[in-house]
């Protein structure tokens, strides 16, 4: 393979990396309004912004997906973590907002 063709399946793999990034954040911005508006719910009912035993069911059912998919299923939950804590945060300041507003 010449250095052409190095730079060319270089700038085309490139190029699917972008869209696959872009479109991750597609997903997650989608995902943080789909959680808002459970935090909303969960604001109007005085429910905890954390809930243990659905993220431990999603952490379950989030590494059988990356075996599945040939992916390192501890990536997969830390990536996860990180996500539920993000949205647990948004929860806590929607709550918090939501009794400033009261």
């Amino acid at each position: 393979m010449n250095d052409a063709e190095i730079v060319t399946q270089l700038s085309n793999h490139r190029r699917t990396i972008d869209n696959l990034d872009a479109a991750l954040v597609r997903i997650l911005a989608e995902r943080f309004r789909a959680t808002t508006q459970v935090g909303i719910l969960k604001a109007t009912y005085d429910l905890p912004a954390k809930d243990e035993g659905r993220e431990a069911l999603q952490v379950e059912r989030l590494r059988r997906h990356a075996e599945e998919a040939e992916m390192d299923p501890d990536f997969a939950e830390k990536l996860l973590n990180f996500i539920i804590d993000e949205v647990v945060q948004r929860h806590k300041k929607i709550a918090s907002d939501a009794k400033t507003a009261a």
